[in-house]
């Protein structure tokens, strides 16, 4: 893959044995994108489905084992009708257009969210999806759709109840075994979050999961969103010195 003069520079400083395993990222920024430039919101929607693409493909490039996009959470419900119809549309577009690729390319896609209130075209793209890559063992891309983190949390704890009456599991719950009924079970959790267009919150995604993770946050807008960010944001996860609360020797 060709990198340009900016990416090569920051490229080099970058220690290809130290990649995040696991980056999750909140795509913000697109109704502002669209506006600013005096486009409809769905220009803003539309670009960010480019940039995606490009963030999936470079993604794998560099090696990134699991790769979670936060494409629609359970409060964008309360937008209007219109852009909900065009927000939905756009994982089914997604996916049409690049399943071949995904399968080529051995990425294997996933879905984490509530998937009863998707629409019937959304359902069956994704079902297509993940039943052509079910084999693949390369990258996994997570979408996060209909996704809220204290919802998922809720649905777990529900799910523990359950099999607690049914005598599936003992009481003594530990974290080991809670987190095998998050959406997340089997993944590892993310090393790196990364949230565009200058906002400083993580907005109800994976609250568990979170707990030691990495935060980078840019002004840039999702749309506007490249190789070179994702570079930097590796570039600075790789930095910085992750304790997860130990202390060493020569820090005593």
């Amino acid at each position: 893959m060709e990198l340009t003069l900016r990416e090569e520079e920051i490229f080099k400083e970058i220690d290809r044995t130290r990649i995040p395993g696991h980056v999750a990222m909140i795509m913000d920024g697109n109704g502002r994108w669209a506006r600013e430039r005096g486009l409809p919101r769905s220009a803003g929607h539309r670009q960010g489905v480019e940039t995606v693409r490009e963030v999936v493909r470079f993604s794998n490039h560099l090696g990134i084992k699991v790769l979670t996009l936060f494409a629609f959470s359970t409060e964008n419900w309360r937008r209007p009708p219109q852009e909900i119809d065009f927000l939905m549309s756009l994982p089914e577009q997604y996916l049409q257009s690049e399943l071949p690729e995904l399968v080529r390319k051995n990425v294997r896609v996933k879905l984490m969210g509530d998937p009863e209130r998707l629409p019937a075209k959304v359902k069956r793209a994704i079902a297509k999806g993940l039943d052509a890559t079910a084999g693949n063992s390369g990258m996994i891309l997570n979408f996060a759709l209909n996704y809220g983190a204290r919802m998922e949390i809720v649905r777990a704890v529900q799910a523990v109840l359950e099999d607690l009456q049914k005598g599936k599991i003992r009481p003594a719950i530990s974290e080991k075994s809670f987190a095998a009924y998050l959406y997340t079970a089997g993944l590892p959790d993310p090393d790196l979050l990364i949230r565009t267009g200058g906002e400083f919150r993580i907005s109800n995604f994976l609250l568990w999961q979170l707990a030691y993770s990495e935060l980078w946050f840019t002004p840039v807008y999702w749309p506007d969103f490249g190789r070179v960010h994702l570079l930097q944001a590796i570039r600075d996860f790789q930095q910085r010195e992750r304790r997860f609360g130990r202390i060493y020797p020569e820090q005593r």
